[in-house]
């Protein structure tokens, strides 16, 4: 089983001064089947907790590819057998420990068929650029433990976890525990408009799994901005402020700080290194980038790779979405020319 876990500093397309793109291709002609959000969380938490067991295994008759899943890998209470009075227990306890959050959910995430429409839209999107692809049979929402992940792709299925997008004023998140587990420049972007983009993410990551371990910074930060590339044309409606993950004014800052940003890196940065401490400062999450301006975001080096991806489609435009996630990362860097001013 493959499953991710979508950090909720997710994915960034283009910036253009309404927040959207207008190159949208032709996908009338695209079928996707209609999508249904089966709701393993409702089932999951009507369980009796004084017979878990049988419980548990009527569940794992009605959610066959996903139950086992779930108590191993998201519960992580080991296997779902005939002798697993561990995983019995560990199950029986979250239910009992999160019955409170599942109700405090309910009303929230009562009705998914707008979730429903905007994924099939995403779907003909994906089945658009990559017509091969095996797009997940079923998707299934649950509510897991709170560092668990939010968007899981399994065998079979698409998992969302609803734990994960209770509001940026959800009060667990607001805890000392919950700010110790996502800051509040993480836990802001826990809202409902996130899921989609997140889901289509983790697609994406499948399609083309993260090669970009053990390299150097740029080539880190061009498979990073790659990745936003291809969001972009996987969700080319979402708006700049939901799939960066930025404020509206660390996009405006970056728009206009461009080049600035760049001779910060030539000047203070080695871009070959493969420091750990440097790649962590300019990739991944952070409040803001350490030894910039405060309004700068965190995760800048891949905002950069973005630009640099874009760069250099504007000189191969005829280059499809699954050629250039093919395109090794220090050939994009050398054939950008990238110069901002």
């Amino acid at each position: 089983m493959n499953i991710y876990r979508l950090l909720p500093f997710v994915v960034v397309f283009s910036f253009a001064a309404c927040g959207h793109r207008s190159d949208h291709p032709d996908i009338s002609g695209i079928s996707v089947p209609e999508i249904h959000i089966e709701r393993f969380d409702t089932a999951f938490f009507n369980l009796d907790t004084n017979h878990i067991e049988a419980g548990l295994y009527r569940l794992n008759q009605e959610f066959p590819d996903f139950t086992g899943d779930f108590v191993n890998n998201i519960l992580g209470a080991g296997p779902l057998s005939d002798t697993s009075r561990i995983a019995f227990a560990a199950a029986r306890e979250f239910l009992v420990s999160y019955l409170g959050i599942r109700d405090s959910l309910k009303s929230k995430y009562e009705r998914l068929d707008w979730l429903e429409r905007d994924l099939r839209q995403g779907f003909r999107y994906i089945k658009y650029y990559f017509p091969q692809y095996q797009l997940p049979q079923k998707v299934v929402a649950f509510i897991g433990p709170f560092d668990g992940p939010g968007v899981a792709i399994t065998s079979y299925d698409l998992a969302i976890g609803l734990q994960a997008y209770a509001g940026r004023n959800f009060s667990l998140y607001l805890t000392g525990k919950g700010q110790d587990l996502y800051p509040a420049y993480i836990s802001r972007r826990f809202e409902p408009e996130y899921i989609d983009v997140n889901c289509v993410s983790a697609v994406a990551e499948d399609i083309f799994p993260d090669s970009s371990d053990s390299r150097p910074l740029i080539e880190q930060m061009i498979i990073k901005g790659r990745y936003w590339w291809l969001a972009g044309k996987l969700m080319p409606d979402a708006p700049d402020s939901i799939t960066t993950g930025y404020s509206q004014a660390q996009l405006t800052w970056c728009a206009q700080n461009e080049a600035d940003i760049w001779r910060f890196f030539l000047e203070n940065t080695d871009l070959f290194t493969i420091d750990p401490d440097i790649l962590k400062n300019y990739i991944g999450e952070s409040p803001n980038t350490l030894g910039m301006p405060g309004a700068s975001p965190g995760n800048i080096g891949a905002w950069v790779g973005w630009k640099i991806v874009q760069k250099y489609m504007e000189g191969h435009s005829r280059l499809q979405p699954k050629d250039l996630m093919r395109v090794p990362a220090r050939t994009i860097f050398e054939d950008s020319k990238y110069k901002p001013r």
